[in-house]
Order: C-alpha cells, then sequence, then structure tokens
C-alpha cells in the first residue's frame, strides 16, 4: 500500500478484542501485509510506564478527570513514537483500544465535560485519527463473566472491570451511540457470536475496506 491503515478495537470488557486482533494480524500477515498489533494503555516504552498506574487503580483517588490525562498523555507518546511512523512507512496498525474509549470510559461515565475532552483529545492524537474502528459489542454481563474467566485465580479485576454493571451498560451504550454518529469510521461486531464466526465477520470488513483504499489510490495514481 501506498500510505499505511490504521485500524482500532474498541469494547467494552470481555468483548474478545485481544483475541480478534491476533486472529486478524494472523490472517493479514499470511496475505503478506506488513502488520503491527499494539495497545492502549501503552504501545510505546513512555505509554507503558503510565499503564500500570492506570490499571492498577493508583490514579483513581485523584478523580476521572487525573486518569483522562494520564491516558492521553500515553496516548501521545504511543501516536508519534509507534503509531503515526508506523502508519507513514506503510504498515497496518492494529490497535486495541484507543480515542473512543477515552471518550466512553473518562468522558461519558466518569462525566467529564464534552469539551474539555475534545481538546485533550485533539493534543493526544495530533490529526492521527483511526482509519476504521471496529466496535465489539456484547452483553455486559456475558462480557463480565469472559473478563473474569480469563483471569488466572486468584487475580483480582483490574480498575474499569471491577465497577457496576450499571456503568458497564452505559458504556455499552456510549459505544453504540460513537458507532451511530462515525458510521463511515465504525463497523459495530456482534461479540456475543462464536469466536470463529467473529473472525469471519472481522476479516470480511477488514479487507473490504483494505481493497476499497488501494482502488482509490490506483485511480489517484493513474495517468490522466
Amino acid at each position: 500500500m501506498a500510505s499505511g491503515f490504521f485500524i482500532t478495537f474498541e469494547g467494552g470488557e470481555g468483548a474478545g478484542k485481544s483475541t480478534q486482533i491476533e486472529r486478524l494480524a494472523r490472517r493479514m500477515r499470511a496475505k503478506k501485509y506488513e502488520v503491527l498489533v499494539t495497545r492502549e494503555p501503552g504501545g510505546s516504552p513512555g505509554a507503558e510506564a503510565v499503564r500500570h498506574v492506570l490499571l492498577s487503580g493508583a490514579a483513581e483517588p485523584f478523580g476521572p478527570k487525573m486518569e483522562a490525562i494520564l491516558f492521553a498523555a500515553a496516548r501521545s507518546d504511543h501516536v508519534e513514537q509507534v503509531i503515526r511512523p508506523s502508519v507513514e512507512h506503510g504498515s497496518i496498525v492494529l490497535c486495541d483500544r484507543f480515542i473512543d474509549s477515552s471518550r466512553v470510559y473518562q468522558g461519558v461515565t466518569g462525566g467529564i465535560d464534552a469539551d474539555f475532552m475534545k481538546a485533550l483529545e485533539a493534543v493526544a492524537i495530533n490529526g492521527m485519527m483511526p482509519d476504521m474502528t471496529l466496535i465489539f459489542d456484547i452483553d455486559p454481563v456475558e462480557g463480565l463473566r469472559r473478563a473474569a474467566a480469563r483471569r488466572g485465580a486468584g487475580d483480582a479485576a483490574d480498575r474499569f472491570e471491577k465497577e457496576t454493571l450499571a456503568i458497564h451498560r452505559r458504556r455499552r451504550e456510549a459505544f453504540l451511540a460513537i458507532a451511530e454518529a462515525e458510521p463511515e469510521r465504525c463497523i459495530v461486531i456482534d461479540a456475543s457470536a462464536d469466536p470463529d464466526a467473529v473472525e469471519n465477520v472481522v476479516t470480511a470488513a477488514v479487507f473490504t475496506a483494505l481493497e476499497a483504499r488501494m482502488q482509490a489510490q490506483r485511480i489517484e495514481t493513474a495517468p490522466a
């Protein structure tokens, strides 16, 4: 590809994002695409240093605004050190969580003012919007059950998994609202289906989008 492609994976707890991102990466590499898999919070040395603070709950006593600022700082480092260089190089970047998680977790259920979140987002991503976002939708009851099942014996729920079912339901609604507001970027995936079936839907959607991008590039570079 003349330029890379940036795909983000979003959704509530236990929706299977991490499983599907790895499956998609394998499928894409089998077709000789250059693929980078990354995650948030984290993905770069600076961002990984912040990850434990956020997921351990160490920043929770200071309120959602502090958490949002820490997420933004980590995201800025991740974008500039990893995502942007990879996309400019021509790679396909698959990222487990990005701006929509901040919009939902800190903005909607954290109660942070929308204008503040927009300003923070603009600084953090500096124009690096995803080309495509897959939103994995699942009933929070099932999602939390899956999240608990994947944890090792004796492992505690992280900062966000441990919150109330009502909050998880609000997050589900917020992700679906984003998808409805930005249909040109977002595709909702039924994450309650069998993982193989989900993989097939994800793969079809992504390869269709990549083919459309390559077709557009061919048209742009064709001689007049």
